[in-house]
């Protein structure tokens, strides 16, 4: 029995095997990675529970302009290994326009690419940044927070622990609660439940956490009414 937090992780076991049940617990695609045949029926030794869901691309825009609602520009940061990332930048090109966004894409594999890209898009006003989640953002999140706040560049993330390092604010799945729930399909494949009889399941909960240190350092006013629905206000 093996279980994964991120695509990379589970990708890497199922290299190692075809038998072995596997559980993952936050991945953004697990059909478009070839991990499962499809969310219903994963038919393989492979299931668990996404990270997620596409229509989560409009609501980062809504938030972002929300908060911010001078930004007229915004650059995606995703990692460039994971096609996941890609696909949601994809979605989000598609729906910038409708809020009168121009767009653009940084794929980026380390510290330097991530460096490069957003000190080259804050050389021009109105700018804000939309960070997808994955292995290379979550492993460089502290330079990414860092990078947003000396160019004064609001940004919303996909996940919690980038508002609680120091980033304006977050709009995603409640990891905790994503590994509860894998738990209870560990306890089923234990019990000789088979993976491929345990349809993938896609997020139920999400938070969306607000750092007001930050936007009153951006010169933010936070409309009371998104402090109102926030999970969590870092004061």
């Amino acid at each position: 029995m093996l279980a994964a937090n991120s695509g990379p992780a589970v990708a890497a076991l199922a290299r190692q095997t075809q038998t072995i049940p596997i559980v993952f617990a936050s991945v953004l695609d697990p059909v478009g990675a070839g991990f499962v045949a499809s969310l219903a029926k994963p038919g393989g030794n492979i299931t668990g529970f996404s990270a997620v869901e596409p229509a989560i691309t409009g609501k980062w825009l809504e938030l972002l302009k929300e908060i911010a609602p001078e930004v007229s520009r915004v650059l995606v940061v995703f990692d460039r290994a994971n096609p996941s990332n890609a696909e949601f930048d994809r979605l989000i090109e598609g729906l910038a326009a409708s809020l009168n966004l121009q767009h653009g894409s940084a794929a980026v594999a380390d510290a330097a690419e991530i460096e490069h890209a957003i000190d080259s898009f804050a050389h021009d006003r109105g700018g804000g940044l939309v960070v997808v989640g994955g292995t290379i953002a979550a492993a460089h999140r502290e330079r990414i927070v860092g990078l947003a706040r000396h160019h004064r560049l609001p940004a919303i993330y996909a996940f919690a622990y980038y508002p609680r390092i120091g980033g304006l604010l977050s709009y995603g799945v409640d990891g905790v609660d994503l590994w509860r729930r894998a738990a209870t399909y560990v306890d089923r494949i234990l019990r000789g439940t088979k993976p491929a009889d345990l349809p993938v399941q896609t997020p139920t909960k999400f938070e969306l956490v607000i750092n007001l240190k930050t936007a009153r350092e951006l010169g933010l006013q936070v409309p009371p009414m998104l402090l109102a629905v926030a999970d969590e206000v870092i004061e």
